[in-house]
């Protein structure tokens, strides 16, 4: 059982990493604590009472107060992020004793376990704002949106975000091989297969290869074409508590693992060109989508079929429109070293790549 107390849950830590406070003379309590910081990655500090040390109260990211100790920190300093932990369900008093000490969770053993081993592995790895999470999908087989993936995530690496590109289409060849790094050394989907419950953040990020200052999740040449819905959720989860900006290349089906990845994703570009028969290819593909993603945009390719503009195609779909997909020469082929999708910072495509995050950055509170 866990519960709110008194004000909204603390934010995240802002970069601070490092292991919990605990107080508490409980031995059995300290034990299990003990054990879920371990479970967690975290190395904690224990006191009994109130530190006597300036500053470490009021430092520590976390601060797990066992309910015996509700006492001895009833006078210290008002800080977020404090947690009464207990073991007895049917103890009403311990509500009045976490408003006493300022505590803003009430979490009782063994019931709680998992949320607290969540929020110790968050503050060690020092998590605070999750990353804006752009997903790519194709209004139709060739719409680019593989190309565009590549270069928003090449983009924002540059622009000096923490970035992570993520190939959810197992059928699409490898977004590695179109950024040229299907040789790098690193870990692809199928070692992720049987991911559950909570991936560590920088653990994930430095398994993963790394291409153009970037990490890329990708496939490998072998026979696996799917993992499981669960795997799919843990992982992701993992990237955006990294911050920065996560890419995910989608395909144009919906199933449980696609629907998970949708779930977590900020801002959907479907890429769709401008041609009847692709916008109305493209209308199936949102009206799936658009079941489990709200935030759904027009991304829209020339050259334009007679009639048609990006505005009509987006205003077609139903759609905001995000702004038209520039054409540009020279990109990578698999096998030549030419300049990855979005790898010319003054090309066309780059330029757009450019003012989409900035914009989307804005809109998230994040710039």
């Amino acid at each position: 059982m866990t519960g709110t107390v008194t004000h909204d849950p603390p934010p995240g830590t802002g970069g601070l990493q490092g292991g919990p406070l605990i107080v508490t003379e409980d031995a059995e309590l300290l034990d299990d604590l003990l054990r879920l910081c371990a479970a967690a990655g975290a190395t904690p500090e224990v006191h009994h009472g109130v530190p006597e040390r300036r500053g470490t109260w009021e430092a520590a990211p976390l601060v797990l107060v066992g309910d015996d100790a509700a006492r001895r920190v009833r006078g210290a300093a008002r800080r977020r992020g404090v947690v009464l932990v207990g073991r007895d369900q049917d103890d009403s008093g311990v509500w009045r004793r976490a408003v006493e000490i300022g505590a803003d969770h009430v979490l009782v053993l063994p019931d709680g376990e998992q949320w607290l081993v969540d929020r110790i592995a968050d503050v060690a790895e020092g998590a605070g704002r999750p990353a804006l999470t752009v997903g790519v999908i194709g209004g139709r087989g060739g719409a680019g949106a593989s190309t565009l993936s590549c270069a928003l995530a090449v983009t924002a690496a540059r622009e000096g975000l923490r970035t992570l590109l993520v190939d959810a289409d197992p059928l699409g060849g490898g977004l590695d091989v179109l950024l040229g790094g299907e040789t790098a050394e690193g870990l692809r989907w199928p070692a992720f297969a049987a991911s559950r419950g909570r991936v560590g953040g920088g653990a994930l990020e430095e398994s993963l290869p790394e291409l153009h200052s970037l990490r890329v999740l990708s496939w490998d040449r072998g026979d696996c074409v799917a993992v499981p819905a669960q795997a799919v959720r843990a992982v992701l989860a993992a990237a955006r508590r990294r911050g920065g900006a996560v890419v995910v290349d989608l395909p144009r089906r919906v199933d449980e693992g696609v629907a998970e990845a949708l779930a977590q994703i900020d801002v959907g570009l479907l890429v769709v060109p401008a041609e009847l028969r692709a916008v109305a290819a493209a209308t199936r593909v949102a009206s799936a989508v658009g079941m489990v993603l709200r935030d759904l945009r027009v991304a829209v390719r020339g050259p334009y079929a007679p009639g048609l503009d990006d505005h009509e195609v987006a205003k077609l779909l139903g759609l905001p429109l995000v702004g038209e997909v520039p054409v540009e020469s020279g990109l990578r082929r698999p096998g030549e070293g030419r300049t990855p999708p979005g790898g010319n910072a003054r090309g066309p495509l780059a330029r757009f790549c450019t003012a989409f995050w900035e914009r989307a950055l804005i809109e998230a509170g994040a710039a």
